[in-house]
């Protein structure tokens, strides 16, 4: 959110609130005097709390009148210490001139919007590095934050996915504040010679130089304790200082306690439907590339199944639903996991096995690699195959012919229903890989259409027969694997893909973990920069993803 408001070239002034606070006509009139300062300059201020907002907008928009039609005075209606005590900070307002410079010295963290710190970390890292001027506004009424709707918003937390403040993504928000920039840092007391403070007088706004403020009430220290002291960033008794120490950070790594099964319930969409990956330490960056994309699609209902530790604690920290399977092989191989080695056979056989455990938890499963490019969420066409139907990827790269010939089922995207058919052929396929010496994909096609393909139906479906499942074959105009028509050889492969009206195109056929990157990153299908770790969106400069020359510049950034 920070960097699309740093990249709006046409904008003279960027606001970050909540959505749910209510803005008042105060806060144009601030920004519009504010705005003929000729300087670099930051605004902080602190929404008041009120019961309920019974007010209307007046026709013109210009001011909020009550029920008999009278304008409202907020400052004799609000109560000057009535603040948005909201321990997440969304009742923070933020605001800052020209975009295009520099907010602060540091690097801002992958925060999760909405689930604390973040407001007031980046405030803290503005003040302190001392870039620009820094106005405290909290003697201004800019915004209410109503309890009715903070009471709404606990009530319906788990439905619209906004977690309880106890939540693990608390702690890691807590946890990435001690980590990056100052914010955690116990220092003396300081002068700030780019502090304000902003007061109104008659219908103008005053700046106040603030000469010292006391550190002590302001920072936390790394055992998360707020020693005492007076601050001296107080406003007719208001103070910011109370705000910025009302959720102390963690500097051990955030307990997560979210079981598979405790996921499962909170992302699963309405037909109990989720979409799973699995990733290692040498696919961190294409993980991220593909949540990205789910993202950027509006598919929510993911998980992630880390095999190892590193992934799984980078991938906390970057906000995913995510789980570790501890019976993953350890020591997986950065570089050597890919087709063919025994490290492959053997975190693929952890795919099968994950899937066959959400099966049976009642969840239908969508298996996706995460090599697997997203140009539309196939997941509803994929749900109307309807029940005892497994729809799979052709690993088929003729492009005429049976699509459903001996060992050509990819195991890196299908779609297995939480019904009995599927869920006993799951099991004869997991128990077909854990005795086999090969990787997992031979099995599902031994067992759903029987060796040398026994259990054939035309060209493009088998019938397991001790459990009378369907399998299909999809569509590879639909779900096209790597080596189908050329499509990663063209030129532009979004608009081959799009020709074809693809839901998918699978980055396969290819060997080595850093030629398939190559690959993906240099035909544009890449939705993530490691260096910031942001996803891309429409406004990102993503020109460098496309240089293949500079390839060895982000190849290996996995940590």
């Amino acid at each position: 959110m920070v960097a699309r408001a740093q990249a709006a070239a046409n904008t003279d002034i960027c606001v970050l609130v909540d959505a749910e606070i209510v803005l008042l006509p105060e806060i144009v009139n601030a920004l519009a005097r504010f705005s003929k300062v000729d300087a670099d300059w930051f605004l902080v201020s602190l929404s008041r709390n009120v019961t309920d907002f019974h007010y209307q907008l007046a026709d013109n928009g210009s001011h909020w009148v009550q029920a008999d039609g009278e304008e409202v005075s907020f400052k004799k209606e609000i109560s000057a210490d009535k603040w948005a005590s909201e321990s997440s900070d969304r009742g923070l307002i933020v605001a800052w001139n020209n975009p295009s410079s520099a907010l602060h010295a540091g690097v801002l963290p992958s925060f999760l919007y909405g689930r604390g710190v973040h407001n007031l970390w980046l405030a803290h890292e503005v003040l302190s590095s001392e870039m620009r001027l820094f106005f405290d506004a909290s003697s201004l009424v800019l915004g209410l934050y109503p309890e009715s709707l903070s009471s709404m918003h606990d009530m319906t937390s788990s439905k619209n996915g906004r977690l309880h403040s106890g939540s693990w993504e608390y702690s890691v928000n807590r946890h990435l504040a001690a980590i990056y920039g100052s914010y955690c840092c116990r220092l003396p007391t300081r002068h700030f010679p780019m502090l304000h403070k902003v007061v109104k007088k008659s219908e103008d706004y005053m700046l106040s130089k603030v000469d010292e403020l006391t550190l002590s009430d302001f920072f936390i220290s790394k055992e998360g304790n707020a020693p005492g002291g007076d601050s001296l960033w107080n406003i007719q008794n208001i103070s910011l200082s109370g705000y910025l120490h009302s959720y102390p950070p963690e500097t051990s790594p955030p307990d997560l306690p979210y079981s598979l099964g405790m996921l499962l319930e909170l992302v699963a969409d309405k037909n109990r439907s989720v979409v799973l990956g699995v990733a290692g330490a040498g696919y961190r960056d294409m993980l991220m590339s593909w949540v990205c994309r789910l993202r950027h699609l509006r598919v929510t209902n993911f998980i992630v199944c880390a095999v190892d530790h590193e992934t799984y604690e980078f991938s906390v920290l970057q906000g995913l639903p995510v789980f570790i399977d501890p019976l993953s092989p350890k020591n997986v191989s950065i570089d050597d996991c890919h087709f063919g080695t025994k490290c492959f056979q053997q975190v693929t056989k952890v795919k099968s096995r994950i899937v066959l455990e959400i099966l049976r938890l009642g969840y239908n499963v969508l298996l996706s690699d995460v090599d697997v490019y997203w140009f539309d969420n196939p997941m509803p066409f994929l749900y109307s195959l309807g029940p005892a139907i497994f729809g799979a990827q052709s690993d088929e790269y003729n492009e005429t012919g049976p699509i459903n010939l001996p060992r050509r089922l990819n195991s890196g995207f299908y779609f297995a229903r939480s019904d009995n058919a599927t869920i006993t052929a799951m099991e004869m396929i997991v128990g077909h890989a854990t005795n086999s010496g090969l990787s997992e994909q031979p099995s599902f096609y031994d067992v759903l259409c029987g060796e040398n393909g026994i259990n054939r139906i035309g060209d493009d479906k088998c019938l397991e027969p001790n459990t009378n499942l369907n399998v299909v074959f999809l569509n590879r105009d639909l779900f096209p694997n790597g080596a189908y028509k050329g499509l990663w050889e063209k030129h532009d492969v979004r608009a081959a893909c799009k020709e074809l009206g693809c839901f998918i195109i699978h980055n396969n056929w290819i060997n080595k973990r850093k030629k398939k990157l190559h690959r993906q990153m240099s035909s544009g299908l890449w939705d993530y920069d490691p260096s910031s770790r942001q996803c891309f969106q429409e406004w990102s400069d993503r020109s460098i993803f496309r240089m293949i020359g500079q390839f060895h510049l982000f190849e290996d950034t996995n940590s």
